[in-house]
Order: structure tokens, then C-alpha cells, then sequence
């Protein structure tokens, strides 16, 4: 078997063979309105797994993406995407010989971190990714949809959950002046304390692709977590709604000077609005962009896609249980190729010494690396010291972002501490300044 890279002229066999492997036809332009989702590849970081004969039975791609860091710290993070092996060559040894492969070609471009979104979670741990986001879906019944008055009146509290007081512009499908925030709903707009003074806005799709494109590029700026969606994505419409160009509704809110800082990205069918992806610069923001859906007539139901697992949406509700969870999973897994390199390139809030004993199974590695933390920044050597924490490349994945606590991993029997205080301390040091959270689909 030859893994071999591709070019420009692969992009039909390397299609094919990926559809192929998962059972799949490769969808027309046509079809929902959208673009094609590998009209992104990178055709010059994508690999082929050929046979002694010539015929293709794997496929391994990279995009080239930013990932944000604790710290507001962008880093450059290869997205591993399209893998798959054809059924009749699965369990011969194809898929791992391609992850070897790809893992020592990233780190031969100088690459310290990689980034998937795993098809089944039993697969890419033995390759050293780890789950480092976690995202929910939340369905909240119409009549369950009444905001309960905020309690901390105020205070800089009430302000970040404020409500939106501001004018909705254009109107809401089946609504001649917008959603009724009053008795059918429950909706009181005026009972916030830390009142929204911006404004919401109903475009189609077609209407706002650079308003899309602008303000998620600002929020991913500020989220631990999140990946950059580059402008050849949009422009080819690359990927699942909004990316894509199906038709959508977009809620788009905007700050008092009229500047976009917010969207929300839905649909309508048989009585449900399901929202796509809902992008905000603050919770103010989320706040009434929320309301506004939420308000939308006939509708019996309306589900949030993507919601970071912390969010505070379901505690606005007056009915705590409004907010239905589902879908509660992993989204982006984390593997990091150079240890010292990947620590020093996020940013920490909290001083700190530590000893990491990390075991790349794998690539057949294992390493001690000394931490040290002073004034946000990270100092990562090799050191015969005695470890404090022994843990698994794919478990350092995990705990990267500041999504998953160290000590949580000890109490699963995956991270070993080895002294005192250890994993505490851990969990203070990887704790980042907001929850991770990845909505790119990729």
C-alpha cells in the first residue's frame, strides 16, 4: 500500500473514494440551495491510500485554520477532515497507517496542534485526540417561553442578560409586526434591568453574507475554542447553514451606532424554528436575539443548535425546565504534536509549577516536561524531576482548552496524580478565562 499526497487533479477520485467509504453519493450544487462541502479542500494537504495496483481506498484531509487560545490567542491548528477507508479494506491496518502519516507530515510543516470532529468516539483516542468542546441543543416549547424578571437589578449582572428593548426591523414570517413579546408568549421586553439598546434586523441568506462573515470572525476572535471559517468558505459556501447558501431566515442585531455584533441563523418547518447557530459578541446580545425568536408566531417549538453546555439561557427561563437538553456531546477534539510548544502557546491566568509525565503511545513517545506558569505566560521543559501528573497525550488534549478539568480525569482513572494538591492545582492552571466552545462544522 502507497499513501500518497494529492493534487488538483485528485479532487474526483479523492471525492469519490471519501463518499465511498461512508456509503455515500456526492450531492449536486442544487440540492438545499447550497454549496459543496469539499469545494474547501486544501487539495495540497489531502492524502490518498492507493493499493499495490493503483486503486484508492482511503482519504485523509487537512484544512488550515485558526484555533483560539486561552488568553484571546490565535494559533494556527490543521483541521483533520474527510478520513475514511473503503469497507473492503477496514481493519488491515489502512486508517492507522494514514493517521501516522498524516500526524508526522503535519509536524514536518511545523504544525503543534491538530483538531477533528470525530464521526464515532471510539476511534480517534487511540491516535492521541481527545474531546476538548462540548455543545448541547436546547428545545424550548412555545409556551414554555416566558423570561423570568432578572433578580440582580442593577447590577453590571443584570446588564450582561439584559433584554431586548430595541426596535425589530422588517418582520417575522406569518407576523405582520413582529413577534408579540407581550401575552402570548409571556415575554415581558421591559423587565430587564440592563436593557439592550440595540436593534433586530430579519434578512434572508442571500442578503448578508459579509454581515455573517464580519461578525463571526469578531466573536471567534474572543471564544476559547472556536475556528476560524476562512473567506473562500464563505464565498464558495462551504459547509452546513450558515455557511452555506441554503435558504435561511437571519435574525442579524445591531448595537446602538447600528454596527452588527450579533446573528442567528434559522429555519420554519411543520411548526418547529430551528436555529442554526446563534453568534454573539456578549449575552445581552444572545439575550435578544433569543427573545426575538422565541417570539416568532406559529411556531410550537423553537430549538437552539450548538449552545455551550454553561450557557445561562435555561436559567432566564421563568420555567427552568423550558429549556429541554439534547445532544449533549463532544463536538472539537484537540491532539497536540510538539508538548513544549503547543503549553507556551496558550495563554494562563494563574501561577504555577507542574510536572507532566505525557505518553504518546501512538508515535511511541513519552516525555517529562516541567510547567511553569508566571504572569499568564508558560515556561515547558524536559526534566528528570518526579512527575506530579501522568497522563495520556489524548487526556492533555482534553484538558488543552480549559473544557475538561484535570481532576475530573483523575477521579475517571485516566490522569494519575502523584502528589498532594496536584490535579487542584491542574484544574486552576488549564482553567480558561470563559468555557470552550466550537460551533465550525468542518
Amino acid at each position: 500500500m502507497e499513501i500518497r499526497p494529492t493534487t488538483d487533479q485528485d479532487l474526483d477520485v479523492f471525492v469519490d473514494t471519501v463518499h465511498a467509504a461512508f456509503g455515500r453519493f456526492p450531492e449536486s450544487p442544487a440540492e438545499g440551495g447550497g454549496g459543496l462541502w469539499w469545494s474547501a479542500l486544501e487539495m495540497d494537504r489531502n492524502l490518498l491510500a492507493m493499493t499495490a495496483d493503483g486503486r484508492p481506498v482511503g482519504t485523509a484531509g487537512a484544512y488550515s485554520f485558526e484555533l483560539t487560545l486561552p488568553g484571546e490567542i490565535l494559533a494556527p491548528a490543521a483541521g483533520v477532515t474527510a478520513v475514511g477507508v473503503l469497507p473492503s479494506h477496514r481493519r488491515q491496518g489502512v486508517l492507522s497507517a494514514m493517521m501516522r502519516h498524516q500526524l508526522t507530515e503535519l509536524r514536518a510543516r511545523g504544525e503543534f496542534l491538530s483538531v477533528l470532529l470525530a464521526s464515532e468516539a471510539l476511534i480517534y483516542r487511540r491516535f492521541g485526540y481527545g474531546p476538548a468542546t462540548y455543545t448541547q441543543q436546547l428545545t424550548v416549547p412555545h409556551h414554555q417561553s416566558a423570561f423570568a424578571p432578572p433578580r440582580a437589578r442593577g447590577t453590571a449582572g443584570a446588564s450582561a442578560t439584559g433584554s431586548d428593548t430595541g426596535s425589530v426591523m422588517g418582520s417575522v414570517m406569518g407576523s405582520d409586526t413582529g413577534p408579540d413579546m407581550g401575552s402570548d408568549t409571556g415575554l415581558d421586553a421591559g423587565s430587564n434591568a440592563g436593557s439592550d439598546t440595540g436593534s433586530v434586523e430579519l434578512l434572508r441568506r442571500a442578503e448578508c453574507g459579509e454581515i455573517l462573515e464580519e461578525v463571526y470572525d469578531r466573536y471567534r476572535r474572543a471564544q476559547p475554542g472556536a475556528l476560524s471559517r476562512p473567506h473562500r468558505w464563505w464565498d464558495l459556501g462551504a459547509g452546513q447553514p450558515p455557511v452555506s447558501s441554503a435558504p435561511r431566515y437571519v435574525a442579524v442585531h445591531r448595537d446602538a451606532d447600528g454596527i452588527p455584533d450579533g446573528y442567528a441563523s434559522y429555519s420554519v418547518e411543520s411548526g418547529t424554528l430551528t436555529v442554526d447557530e446563534t453568534i454573539a459578541t456578549d449575552d445581552t446580545v444572545f439575550t435578544a436575539l433569543a427573545r426575538f425568536l422565541l417570539g416568532h408566531d406559529l411556531v410550537t417549538q423553537v430549538v437552539f443548535k450548538h449552545v455551550p453546555p454553561e450557557h445561562p439561557l435555561r436559567w432566564q427561563f421563568a420555567d427552568f425546565r423550558a429549556g429541554q437538553v439534547s445532544d449533549d456531546t463532544d463536538w472539537l477534539w484537540v491532539r497536540l504534536l510538539d508538548v513544549p510548544r503547543a503549553l507556551t502557546a496558550r495563554g494562563w491566568s494563574t501561577d504555577g509549577e507542574l510536572v507532566l509525565d505525557v505518553d504518546d503511545p501512538f508515535l511511541g513517545e513519552r516525555d517529562r516536561y516541567l510547567l511553569t506558569v508566571r504572569d499568564g505566560k508558560a515556561d515547558c521543559v524536559p526534566t528528570d524531576r518526579a512527575p506530579d501528573l501522568s497522563l495520556d497525550i489524548s487526556d492533555l488534549g482534553s484538558v488543552y482548552l480549559g473544557g475538561t478539568a484535570p481532576s475530573t480525569l483523575v477521579r475517571a482513572g485516566h490522569i494519575q496524580a502523584h502528589s498532594p494538591g496536584a490535579a487542584t492545582l491542574a484544574d486552576a492552571l488549564f482553567r480558561a478565562e470563559r468555557p470552550p466552545h466550537c460551533l465550525h462544522w468542518f
